[in-house]
């Protein structure tokens, strides 16, 4: 299912020698926004200072579970403050319980609990890069073709206890289907056997968006490389936690979660 797509232009007068900002993009949980400003304006989004580059561009994410209202606040050059209230579309999510599991298969084993805090913080270091390059200029499109079997903000209560949401879209299809860049980007991560998400790559966007491509069967680039949209980046597998072949396909804007679906059109043949 698609979540609500709102594209909002917001024209502010800061003063009569001076440009508007505008939006344009999802204002709804999960969703992406790139803004427009004068150059050499200040952008903040409640307390988080946010990255304008040099011709005024920006970019806006939120999270799944995104409060109703955010505050937008773009300082011109000239001093002039600019607020809004940016209102943030809710949505709905699919929520599935499922009891009589054996434990091991809803708590990890004790074991592995350092490996899995290690492999977390490492992935949580990367979500902070504030890459200076806007590589998303380029566009997106859909990393792999295949059946949808998994949407972004699902969740599943396992045993009676409430499990992380599924913060991407899972593409299924045959083990080796290639895995295509759907932006412009810069690898920050390639690993081959993560603890849940197996072979792994995470591609740098610029502004703070990354992509993450889990469960791969290969992964064929290195930490540095650059790539274009629509290079091959690996093969779509099973490995990791998973119950079958496919790719998860996640997004990021620093730690807040981005559905990637909101960004591409619709899935070929769906």
């Amino acid at each position: 299912m698609r979540a609500l797509l709102v594209v909002l232009t917001l024209l502010a007068t800061l003063s009569s020698a001076e440009a508007a900002t505008s939006l344009e993009g999802n204002i709804t949980q999960g969703g992406l926004v790139i803004g427009q400003t004068d150059p050499g304006a200040s952008v903040t989004l409640d307390e988080r200072v946010v990255r304008v580059g040099p011709d005024g561009l920006f970019i806006l994410g939120f999270h799944r579970d995104a409060a109703a209202t955010a505050t937008l606040t773009v300082t011109a050059p000239n001093g002039t403050v600019e607020q809004r209230t940016l209102e943030v579309a809710p949505r709905t999510y699919d929520i599935q319980r499922i009891d009589g599991l054996p434990p091991r298969m809803v708590t990890p084993p004790p074991e592995v609990l350092e490996r899995i805090r290690r492999e977390n913080a490492q992935i949580a270091a990367l979500r902070k890069i504030d890459q200076p390059e806007p590589l998303f200029r380029s566009g997106f499109i859909w990393p792999a073709i295949g059946r949808i079997s998994g949407v972004y903000g699902s969740q599943r209560i396992l045993n009676g206890e409430a499990k992380q949401p599924h913060y991407g879209v899972d593409i299924a299809a045959p083990v080796g289907t290639p895995i295509k860049a759907p932006a412009d980007g810069t690898v920050v991560l390639a690993e081959a056997d993560l603890y849940y998400t197996g072979g792994t790559v995470i591609l740098d966007h610029g502004y703070g968006l990354s992509s993450a491509f889990l469960h791969m069967s290969a992964v064929s680039v290195k930490v540095g490389d650059r790539l274009r949209q629509g290079d091959v980046l690996g093969a779509l597998g099973a490995t990791g936690r998973v119950t079958g072949p496919h790719l998860d396909w996640r997004m990021n804007w620093f730690e807040s979660r981005i559905d990637p679906q909101l960004l591409v059109p619709p899935m070929p043949g769906q």
